[in-house]
């Protein structure tokens, strides 16, 4: 059965916010101009916002260009933030950081806290009004090329593929949405996006990407706890005890609801951390507990995120297309945004691809003026400022957050540092041999306010249609018990914070390795975690995953 084929000026993978502002402003310029420019964008996503996940607190500036009068369109944005506080946790007590002495563009005043998954959902009514073609359910899983090595679109996933790999009677193969450019705006850790890094040697003569894990619940907790407006990030406990990067956010939004999320920084070295384990020990602390007891929990999920900022940035453009967003990895990660710098690099790669299509060109080039727009934009500066951050913090959570504090506050200054420090190693080179750790004794969940892994998935709404291949590939299938169990514990069983991976005892003693795929909320840590790269990723069938609601 041949392939469906549709054709477009531009077609883009990805409703996040990258895509989705690409899209829009692709659609603005065609008005503007009066030259007609057909775009198409396909989301894995059973919808738009389906599987989006963040914080988040916005920065509007993206926004306020794009899209002008939001707040006369009803834009699901209403929660100022009125309180910014920053905390370093011990156990039991805390101590807070004076908020002058923070550098400025930590503070979250005139930000806004929002469901990200609302406001995408928004941002794609926007832009079917303007004539955008969207397709939820549609995961991208192949890149296509053409004779001369260009990239011409993209083709869908079969449909209707058994587990054995033989099609079944509801078979239907991918369809080839073709373009003269290709946006891959897949968010972090992006199947296509890793395609194309080895295809165009993309990520060739920068610094590795960096990255954490975010996990996120929101809760409704009682008025008289509710504190409309209020922000608070933290460092420190229960991160202290493992020597392991990372942080938290609480914000306060909405009628009684409350965004409380964990990050840890993937370059931790035990690899007995469990990264769902500290988020749900972290809630028991006393500054945590307060609001949320006698609350309830209405949803979690779980999103690796990048962090390496500018110099792991790659190469930009491919003939035939662009990154933009975090498939190019645009995350201020001390400010813990990135949602403004995804909107804009869609806005200027859209800018860039709408004037090479009305100067008649073929696609088959580089949109070569998109990344020295970047650079002259407001996103570069921002992504300068932090450079240092993250780099600093191998030199322990201590030094490092006073160094990149001191960093930031000379650029404040105007003395901008002349030196810009290096990342070193990939996350997944850090992890150190189980021999050198004690595992980690985890307290048990009461199901008040912490909880388990399987009620945490639960909540996420996720779900895959059981008789399929594993999306979750193993180049080799002897390498997790074979190697990656006596040198380091399989790390898989903990940095996975939905329980996939499992490693069981058969009935003949032996340990065998097992996949519930099923159970994949798309986080794609193991991806990025596993220390012999030896998984890999791959889109499960369009409309497969997680359903996020609000988050």
């Amino acid at each position: 059965m041949s392939r469906e084929s549709m054709e477009y000026d531009v077609v883009i993978v990805g409703g996040g916010p990258a895509g989705l502002a690409s899209a829009i402003r692709l659609k603005q310029l065609s008005a503007e101009h009066g030259h007609e420019v057909s775009v198409c964008l396909i989301e894995k996503g059973s919808e738009v916002g389906a599987h989006i996940l963040s914080g988040a607190v916005i920065d509007p500036i993206a926004l306020n260009e794009l899209i002008p009068d939001w707040k006369e369109k009803d834009a699901p944005i209403e929660t100022e933030v009125t309180d910014d506080r920053f905390l370093f946790l011990t156990q039991p007590s805390s101590i807070a950081f004076p908020n002058f002495l923070m550098p400025r563009l930590m503070n979250n005043h005139g930000n806004y806290i929002v469901s990200l998954g609302n406001l995408c959902k928004w941002l794609s009514a926007q832009a079917e009004a303007l004539g955008v073609e969207i397709y939820p359910g549609f995961a991208a899983a192949e890149v296509l090329y053409d004779e001369d090595g260009s990239v011409v679109g993209v083709a869908t996933g079969d449909m209707g593929i058994g587990k054995d790999g033989e099609k079944k009677d509801s078979y239907t193969p991918g369809m080839e949405l073709r373009a003269k450019y290709t946006f891959i705006a897949e968010g972090a850790r992006g199947s296509l996006a890793k395609m194309l890094f080895a295809k165009f040697n993309l990520r060739d003569g920068v610094e590795p990407q960096k990255f954490g894990i975010g996990l996120k619940e929101v809760w409704e907790i009682p008025a008289d706890k509710h504190r409309k407006g209020l922000v608070v990030h933290t460092q420190g406990w229960p991160l202290t005890e493992t020597k392991t990067g990372g942080g938290s956010f609480m914000y306060h939004y909405g009628e009684n609801l409350v965004s409380i999320g964990f990050v840890v920084h993937l370059n931790y070295e035990n690899p007995y951390v469990s990264p769902f384990d500290e988020f749900q020990r972290f809630k028991t602390h006393p500054d945590v507990r307060q609001y949320l007891e006698g609350g309830k929990r209405l949803a979690y999920g779980a999103r690796a995120i990048n962090e390496g900022g500018i110099q792991s940035i790659p190469k930009l453009t491919f003939p035939g297309g662009v990154l933009v967003g975090c498939s190019a990895g645009f995350v201020n990660v001390p400010r813990i945004k990135g949602s403004h710098n995804a909107m804009k690099s869609g806005m200027l790669a859209a800018e860039s691809a709408f004037e090479a299509l009305k100067a008649g060109r073929t696609g088959h080039d580089e949109l070569a003026d998109y990344p020295v727009k970047l650079r002259e934009s407001w996103l570069w500066k921002d992504l300068d400022k932090v450079r240092n951050v993250k780099p600093a913090l191998k030199w322990g959570m201590t030094l490092g957050t006073l160094y990149g504090g001191f960093d930031m506050w000379m650029h404040d200054l105007g003395m901008r540092l002349p030196w810009t420090l290096r990342h070193g190693k990939a996350d997944h080179e850090a992890l150190k041999p189980a021999s050198e750790f004690k595992p980690i004794q985890y307290p048990r969940p009461d199901g008040v306010l912490s909880f388990d892994k399987p009620s945490s998935v639960f909540l996420s709404n996720t779900n895959h249609e059981e008789d399929q291949p594993v999306h979750l590939k193993l180049r080799d299938p002897s390498i997790p018990i074979g190697v990656n169990l006596p040198r380091w514990a399989e790390p898989a069983q903990r940095y996975c914070p939905a329980g996939v991976y499992e490693v069981v005892q058969g009935d003949n003693g032996q340990s065998r390795f097992q996949i519930n795929a099923q159970n994949c909320v798309h986080c794609k840590t193991c991806d990025i975690k596993d220390p012999s790269q030896n998984i890999d990723w791959a889109v499960p069938e369009g409309g497969g995953g997680p359903n996020y609601p609000g988050m």
